[in-house]
């Protein structure tokens, strides 16, 4: 059996020679029962010389298949197949770590809860729902519609409520995406965002950006491989901060309107940023998905965005959640509603949007004094650059601070660190800002 499924064996079968697609393709065999439980791998050596590629590239394969019980074994004794299924699991999201207590967590960019409205009055309110506890598959409820339209950046063919942002994008993927068609998407990205696509097992193209947005260059490139969407953040980026100013928006426009691309704007930040809203949707109605999250500003719990396209393509995505919940409750329909009409409410997102402000611009005040020059930006995050990712990470934690590294939301290595100001507390920032100040430097 070695001998049947030697690195020649493998080198006919593997169409994708970079790690994820090594991960990948060897699963699709094991999973199809090309290769058997118990079949010993070549090793690390002999395959990667076999397939013209570095040895360190077979070996983060092989440590992704060994992380999902796929694979087994190591060092001299080889690796074999343990397993053929798993269940599939966001890589980005899950690998993030356990923090020990006292540490400043700062990875994960969260609305600070003291800056989140009170629920109680609306889920009140939401418990007279219009319909309450129907079977009846309802888009969205016509009271949330009105509250939403006013604002809304364009006049679009239909409106549906999901179950938050992560959501809606991952079920208008499954329900608009054939199998094996290309998805372009800003890069870098929100993590979970390259979870979804990397669940749906579809080629990824990224589309480099600058403080301004996507590049409209690098989207014209991208368009050369006809993906069959875009997917980016229209009005203030989730991990850089950057927001796109309403100029880069219109070219993207012009370089869109020679393809047939669906156009997927995810305002995933929602209305905790300072920019006005703005949309492609006005362009294009016929293929603009527009997603609202709730999530940053009314609270995660309520479990809340809204999308809207034509009638025609929330007819097809609404078909598809028909395979599981249906509907979104009609009681967080209700209660996001009456957030969004509540006066009171409306202020408390103003003094939330002035407090983020004023934490990022310590922050970015702060490094500057250490010579740390970062985009001080918007919403709830932002990126700061350094020599060594994993010397920064480990450097901070020895410091009781945790972030994320930037290698999570790109598709290509990168020297950053993505730290969440949403929830950095101005007592804390000059001592976040002097850990980073020798976290960023070269390592000795």
């Amino acid at each position: 059996m070695t001998d049947q499924f030697d690195a020649q064996w493998f080198a006919h079968r593997l169409g994708d020679r970079t790690s994820r697609g090594i991960a990948l393709e060897t699963g699709a065999m094991i999973r199809s029962g090309s290769l058997p439980v118990g079949t010993k791998l070549p090793s690390v050596r002999d395959l990667a010389f076999t397939l013209g590629i570095s040895p360190a590239t077979v070996s983060i394969a092989w440590a992704d298949l060994r992380r999902h019980k796929i694979i087994g074994g190591r060092g001299r004794n080889g690796a074999w197949v343990m397993g053929d299924r798993f269940a599939p699991r966001p890589t980005r999201l899950v690998n993030i770590g356990n923090y020990v207590p006292d540490t400043l967590e700062l990875a994960t960019a969260s609305p600070d809860r003291s800056l989140l409205p009170p629920l109680e009055a609306a889920l009140v309110h939401g418990a007279k729902a219009e319909a309450l506890n129907s079977y009846e598959r309802v888009r969205i409820l016509p009271e949330l519609e009105d509250a939403v339209r006013p604002s809304w950046p364009y006049d679009p063919g239909a409106f549906l409520a999901t179950n938050g942002g992560y959501n809606a994008v991952y079920t208008l993927l499954h329900a608009l995406v054939p199998a094996g068609s290309p998805v372009a998407i800003e890069d870098p990205t929100a993590m979970r965002l390259l979870d979804i696509l990397e669940d749906l097992d579809v080629p990824i193209i990224p589309v480099a950006c600058d403080v301004h947005g996507p590049l409209p260059d690098a989207l014209r490139e991208a368009l050369k491989e006809k993906p069959v969407a875009f997917l980016f953040q229209p009005r203030v980026h989730s991990v850089t901060g950057s927001s796109m100013t309403a100029e880069r928006l219109e070219a993207l426009g012009d370089v869109l309107k020679e393809s047939e691309t669906l156009i997927i704007e995810d305002d995933g930040v929602g209305d905790i940023s300072e920019g006005a809203r703005q949309s492609l949707g006005r362009r294009f109605p016929d293929r603009v998905i527009h997603i609202l999250s709730h999530s940053k500003t009314l609270g995660p719990d309520l479990r809340l965005a809204v999308l809207s396209s034509s009638a025609r393509i929330v007819e097809q995505i609404q078909s598809y959640r028909s395979f599981s919940a249906g509907w979104t409750s009609r009681i967080l329909q209700a209660a996001a509603s009456w957030l969004l009409q509540d006066p009171s409410t409306d202020e408390i997102i103003r003094r939330a949007r002035t407090i983020y402000r004023e934490r990022r611009q310590a922050f970015a005040s702060e490094l500057l004094r250490r010579d740390i020059r970062i985009d001080t930006g918007d919403g709830l995050s932002v990126l700061v650059p350094v020599m060594s990712e994993n010397f920064a990470l480990i450097t901070l934690a020895s410091r009781g601070i945790a972030v994320h590294p930037g290698s999570k939301f790109s598709m290509k290595p990168i020297n950053f660190i993505r730290v969440a100001t949403s929830v950095l507390q101005l007592p804390d920032v000059e001592r976040v800002a002097a850990a980073i100040e020798v976290a960023a430097a070269v390592p000795r």
